[in-house]
């Protein structure tokens, strides 16, 4: 994108409402060739982030989830031992050994990419999505700075590996653990909060513009005052977006016309038990009657 401004509307285009601060790294982390953090709670829209750069930019995103244990054989690359172990097989009745046989089973035919090596190895450049980054060890945090440094990965069998072209890289941490100063240094940063009112007035507006104005504004207004109880699981604007279908599909048209069916709604944006017990049919009642 030629500016920020115009990345900003073709995230509008998309349905995604980006806020000024998060065009404004977005532009600056494509016009370095760096990758991108983006710190939040969950639910907040940062892999929507993601996806709807690779619209925008008319490219494919390729996602990495991160977990605990993640090693590179899931990240990077592995063999496809199956294969191989046929291969020798039928090499072996054929009366081949050797090495003409161990070049063949460690050649591109039994290499099976992961997240990372697709994505340096796309003639045109993907969006790299590396999900929840604060989930996987520090050793393989130390591993991935070494890869976006670079952009190179070394398969001792066949070399080393360089980007055709560069990725897009974003980053996304909810806060599981502290993340190393060495990442934070190498990624232009971003926090991603909840929208405030008219952000996702505006969100609920192009995503559902079926909803007309007064329940659309009950809705955000409801949804906001439910962010602001004692919840284990905070509603995002996924949940948002699914309670305002919810209600459509009912045909729901004023939050305080039918207290028990907003009640069964709940199930689109409380997640836990504990959450559903905390918000009883009278409370439920009193933040619609907020709301409207």
């Amino acid at each position: 994108m030629d500016s920020w401004n115009s990345l900003q509307t073709a995230f509008a285009e998309q349905g995604y409402v980006a806020s000024d601060d998060l065009a404004m790294a977005l532009h600056i982390a494509g016009s370095l060739g760096r990758p991108i953090l983006l710190e939040g709670a969950a639910g907040v829209g940062k892999t929507e982030v993601a996806r709807t750069l690779a619209a925008a930019l008319g490219t494919e995103l390729i996602r990495l989830q991160c977990y605990e244990g993640l090693d590179a054989s899931h990240a990077i690359y592995e063999w496809n031992y199956q294969r191989q172990l046929l291969a020798i097989r039928a090499s072996a009745e054929a009366g081949q050994t050797g090495r003409d046989v161990e070049a063949r089973i460690f050649s591109e035919e039994f290499l099976m990419e992961r997240p990372l090596l697709q994505a340096i190895r796309r003639k045109t450049a993907p969006v790299l999505l590396i999900d929840e980054i604060d989930r996987a060890d520090e050793e393989f945090e130390a591993y991935l700075l070494e890869v976006l440094a670079d952009f190179q990965i070394t398969v001792p069998e066949l070399g080393t590996i360089t980007a055709i072209s560069r990725p897009h890289v974003i980053l996304t941490a909810n806060g599981t653990r502290d993340l190393s100063d060495a990442l934070r240094r190498r990624c232009i940063y971003s926090h991603v909060d909840y929208p405030d009112l008219k952000t996702e007035l505006e969100i609920l507006a192009r995503r559902c513009p079926e909803i007309e104005p007064r329940l659309a504004a009950q809705i955000v207004g409801f949804v906001q005052a439910l962010r602001r109880e004692d919840l284990e699981k905070t509603p995002g604007v996924a949940e948002m977006l699914d309670f305002a279908a919810a209600l459509a599909g009912l045909g729901l048209n004023d939050l305080s016309d039918d207290p028990t069916l907003l009640q069964a709604t709940l199930v689109t944006l409380l997640k836990t038990n504990a959450d559903r017990a905390a918000i009883p049919v009278e409370v439920t009642a009193r933040l619609a009657g907020r709301a409207a």
